[in-house]
This record gives structure tokens, sequence and C-alpha cells, in this order.
């Protein structure tokens, strides 16, 4: 796992020492990706040049150092990921290997077979940058899934990328201009969506996306977008896998073994590697597989909250001492978690508002303590349907649709919304989060088809262009028409539009930027496309019955962990930001949305978010999704752009 950076300059006379100063501030702004050591490689006939930080998991060797150039010398790579199946692409290689990384599979692969032919093969997280002499052109490409970030853009007359905004942000020819549009999307969703970027003349590449840039025909400045291309299509992945449905009876036993098999293959390391479990379904069965195979107990950590409400800390350890893990909790107090606060900007270097983001760095700075990779449970609710509103939407619009008249439906919202969620949780106390799901039955009854239930589900502001001054939402992937697929369910749809959008807009970036920021590299065998293609082609009793998701998940779970250790109310993993705006961090948020500074800053309507504050504090509903959302906008913009 690392970090990669380059930049090619269209000045008329680059300075060749401006150059290595450059890419040297570049790579040092993401130190935390690759904190074992650093590379940089400079053309000797071009103003090009790449950086690398190396966090040492395969090959601990100089053998494994980047920037790598191949053998031919035609091509120079600077990658970040892991390819799982680099050892059985070897033995399929003619070649003379040095070392035993795999990056040096990779580049042999990329001359033996082509980038696009390479790309098909591989199964893995990546991102990388790829130069080829010989055409004069640069390739970037970034893995199926979204797990490795990559962006790219313009600081001045250079081309730059790098796998944070971080890298971009030390080019000294840099200009950090908001986007207006990315903001409405962001403060919609909480996460700014690819190919957007909080920045103008910067592109985030979407998961499964590549670009090759001929650098004869690029001109400095030039729009990055259109050269956006797909090495992997969902729809069409999708597509093919319904083509060829599963109708045996031997799913569970078949499906375990391919997670065994995807687990297995993220337990390869030379270093140190243990787990997250939280005790819920997708980090148990992940730490029970890899039990399995283990010839010694696997280290699991987990973090724990005074506050019951959100705490699943006593449900890990009662699965780690079922399973007989060498099991880490670390009990936090609410100070803990509030003193992370004011680094969020820092390790988030683009507005990012997901509050389980505190959680999730807390936990990986706990295991990096005495490991150096850790696998997790990501991937489970997309695919498998573990997400509340993959059963609540559907029944709520069926409820809606066939017994509450138009003329009622919002005169009953109306009712459900006066009454404030802490009331309703009150009524309800064993359901986490019930106010909050009946606020969102309250949401539905106004809405006229699934897809505006599912975008009103996922929004944290539902009208962003009416908070963004000169704001427009931009077409993205969750709602490109030709994104769409027709013959699904309610639910299967949704869980289609998580993958495309929540999954590596919000969930991978979580985890990533949060682990990276410790030099802890995480890895999720349910995100392996052969996981993602076999789901696929299974009927979506497999997924959701009577009335809960994940059930194939929770079938093989049963093979390892008794049920009672597992089947509750999905709880999630977060922390009281709504408590803490009333309270201890009440100064903090009163600083930053300041009307003055609102005002001067121009970008936000400051009426709407100065009404939706007073509310809060006075305990007029629960805002605190879209106060925090503004807040980590704030906090973002005084950090980085000032």
């Amino acid at each position: 796992m690392c970090g990669i950076t380059g930049l090619y300059s269209f000045d008329p006379r680059p300075d060749s020492n401006a150059l290595q100063a450059n890419i040297t501030a570049m790579n040092d702004a993401i130190f935390t990706r690759g904190s074992d050591s650093s590379g940089i490689w400079l053309d000797n006939e071009l103003p090009l040049a790449f950086g690398h930080r190396r966090l040492s998991i395969l090959d601990l060797s100089p053998a494994g150092h980047q920037p790598m150039k191949s053998r031919s010398g035609r091509y120079v790579i600077t990658y970040n990921g892991e390819i799982y199946n680099f050892r059985e692409l070897r033995q399929d290689l003619e070649h003379d290997f040095q070392g035993g990384s795999d990056t040096e599979v990779l580049l042999a692969a990329i001359e033996a077979w082509g980038i696009k032919k390479t790309l098909d093969k591989i199964n893995g997280m990546f991102a990388f940058a790829l130069w080829d002499h010989k055409n004069n052109s640069l390739y970037i490409a970034r893995d199926a899934m979204g797990k490795k970030p990559l962006y790219i853009g313009w600081a001045g007359s250079s081309l730059v990328f790098g796998s944070e905004l971080k890298a971009i942000h030390a080019h000294p020819d840099f200009n950090p201009d908001i986007d207006r549009d990315s903001l409405c999307s962001y403060m919609r969703f909480g996460y700014v969506p690819a190919p957007m970027c909080i920045y103008k003349q910067v592109w985030q590449l979407p998961a499964g996306g590549m670009m090759a840039i001929d650098m004869s025909m690029l001109r400095a400045g030039q729009d990055l977008k259109p050269l956006m291309e797909s090495h992997y299509s969902h729809k069409g992945a999708l597509i093919k896998a319904r083509e060829n449905q599963i109708t045996h009876d031997n799913v569970i036993g078949e499906f375990e073994g391919l997670l065994s098999t995807c687990v297995n293959d993220r337990m390869i390391s030379d270093v140190p590697l243990g787990a997250f479990l939280s005790g819920g379904i997708d980090s148990s069965i992940i730490v029970a597989l890899m039990q399995k195979q283990a010839s010694s107990p696997v280290k699991t950590y987990t973090i724990g909250f005074e506050d019951a409400g959100f705490n699943e800390a006593i449900h890990a350890k009662k699965v780690a001492a079922h399973i007989g893990t060498d099991h880490h909790e670390l009990y936090l107090s609410a100070k803990d978690a509030l003193d992370i606060v004011p680094d969020l900007p820092q390790i988030y270097d683009e507005p990012f508002a997901d509050m389980s983001a505190i959680p999730t760095y807390l936990v990986s700075k706990f295991a990096r303590q005495s490991v150096t990779v850790a696998l997790s449970g990501d991937g489970g609710d997309e695919m498998l349907g573990g997400y509340n509103r993959h059963i609540s939407a559907p029944k709520a619009w069926n409820i809606v649709n066939n017994h509450i008249p138009a003329p009622l439906r919002s005169p009953f919202a109306k009712v459900i919304r006066a009454v404030s969620t802490s009331s309703w949780d009150k009524m309800r106390p064993n359901r986490p989060q019930f106010g909050s799901h009946m606020h969102k039955f309250a949401e539905i009854m106004g809405k006229q088809c699934e897809a505006d239930i599912y975008m009103s589900l996922v929004s944290n502001w539902q009208s962003p262009k009416n908070l963004v001054r000169g704001g427009h939402e931009e077409l993205i992937p969750l709602v490109d028409p030709d994104m769409q697929i027709e013959d699904l369910s309610f639910a299967e749809t949704m869980m289609y539009w998580d993958t495309i959008s929540y999954l590596n807009g919000d969930i991978l970036t979580k985890v990533d930027r949060a682990s990276m920021a410790v030099s802890l590299e995480a890895r999720a065998p349910l995100l392996d496309l052969r996981i993602y293609e076999y789901v696929w082609r299974l009927p979506i009793e497999y997924k959701i019955r009577d009335g809960k998701g994940k059930w194939l998940l929770r079938q093989v779970l049963k093979n390892h962990v008794p049920d009672e250790l597992f089947n509750r109310p999905k709880q999630g993993f977060s922390v009281p930001v709504a408590d803490w705006l009333r309270g201890e961090l009440r100064e903090w948020a009163e600083d930053l949305l300041n009307e003055k500074t609102l005002k001067e800053q121009g970008l936000l309507d400051y009426r709407q978010v100065r009404e939706i504050w007073a509310q809060h504090q006075k305990g007029k509903g629960n805002h605190a999704n879209k106060l925090w959302t503004v807040l980590m906008f704030q906090a973002w913009h005084k950090k980085w752009v000032g």
C-alpha cells in the first residue's frame, strides 16, 4: 500500500531543479501513505516526474522500490495497491523476475499483454500511473470497486496527479478555487462524487476508470473529463451475471468456499496482519474465515464507547472469544473522539461528512500499534442487502402506494415530523435510530418514484442548489440514464446504486483516508470481483429474506458463530454528533458557522445555515447530518483555502 504522485510541465522553458523540488513537495505531502521509504524518478529528456511513497507489505527488499522501470525500459510505473493474483500471473509470464513484488509482475504483464488486457486479468485494489516512452503517453487507472483513489488536474501549466489532493495542493502553482457544482453535490451526499472534485481544474478518476493521455495532443488547462473511459463496466458485469443466474442448491457451501479463497488471498503479507472486528455480520465472517486458515490466533481490533447506544465492543468481544482470536479492545471517552475532530480536514483533504470517519480513524490507529495490514468487512451491505433502506424503503413505498390515499400523505408526514427523532427513539428503545427511520418514512410519502425515494434517503440536504450560491448538480454515474438497469427489484436497484456511488464515494474513501493516515493497509475480501459477480447471479431471496438482509452471509456465519451472537438489529458505526453540537462542540461549531464568515465566503446561503443551527440548539429537530456536512466543509475550507 502506497501513495503516488506525478507531474508533466507544459512550461516552454521548464526548470529541472523546480521540477525536482515540486515532485518532492508533492511526495512529502502524502508521507503517511508510505512511511517506509520514498522514491522519485525524473525523465532525462522530458519535463516529467513520478513520485512514490512506500508502505512495504510484499518484498521488503530494494527490489520492490518504486517508481519502477520495465525490463525493456519502455515503461515506468508508480503504483499503489495490491494485486492478489500476482503469483498466478507471474507463472504465466516468461520473465526473469528480480524480486517478489506484485509491482514487477504488473509491469511485466503490461509489457507482455498491453495495458487493457492486463487490466482485465488483474484482481486487486490499485491506482497507478504508467509512462510509455514509445508512445509518449501517460496511462492512469483505478480498480473496479474504487478502493484506491486517484486525482488528476492542473497546477498552472503542469499536469499533476496524486493519490490524495494534498499532493496536488503542494504544487506551488496550484490554485485552490472552489468548484460550486461539486460543492452542491457534496452538500447532498456528504462526499464529492467522482469524477467531480471540490477544486476547479481537478478531477477524480472514477472506480473502474482509466485514461490514455497522448502528451503530444494535450494542451495546458485542457478539460480532462472527456479523456476518461472505463476498463470495467458495473452495468455490463451486472447484466452478464443476471443472464447466468445460479439455480443449484449448493449456494451456501459454494459461496463460503469462494469467500474463503478471497480471504486467503488477502492474508498474504510479509508484515504483521490482523482484522477489524465490530461483532457485526460482515467483520465476523471475515475473521472466522481468517482464523480457520491461520496457524495461530488472528489479531482482532475493536473500539468501544461509554455511550451504550454507540458501543459495539461488547458484541465483538463475545464473537472473538467464540472464534478464538487474539482480541484487542480499547474503550474511549467522548473526549477521545472529540479530540480527533480538528484533525479531520487534514486526514480528509476533500470535504467529507460521514460521522463514522471518527471511529474508523480511531480503530485504525489502535490496530496500527501492532499490525501493518488489517482485513475489514466492507462491501457486504452493498452487495447483499445490508442497509436498512434496502428493506424498509420497499416496504414503506408499498404502504404509501397501496394504503395511504394521496390527499392524506402530506398531513401524515407532518404528524410524523412533528415528533422529534429523540421522542420516537424513546417509544422504541430497542430499535437503534428508530426516530431517524420514522422521519425518513415521512420523506417517502412525498415522493413520486423509486429514484426520488433513494435520492431522498441518501441526501443530507434535499435541495443543495438552494444552499450553494451559484451551484448546480452535474450529471454523475448515479443519475446517468446510460448507467441505469431495468428489471431489477427496488431493493436490488438501490444495491446497484449504492455500489456505483455510496460505496466508493463514502465507505471506501472513509476507510482509505483513515487507515492511510496511520500507515495501515486495509483489505476487504467482500469487495473481490469474484464475490461481486457471483452474488449478482443470485436471486434476491439469497440476499433479503424474512425482513432481514444479508441472508447468505448469515447462513455462512452460522457455521462458525452461534446465531445469538450476531442476530440483532444493525447498529452502525458512529458517534453522538447531535448531542456534541449542543454541548462539547458547540463553541467550535459556532465559530465555523459565524455569520460574518459565511457572508464573506459567499458560497452558502448563510440564512439557511444559521436557521438550522438555531433550530438544532433549541431542540427543534435533529439537524446533525445537515450541520455536520456544512461544518466539515467549513473546517476543510479553513484548513485548505483559508
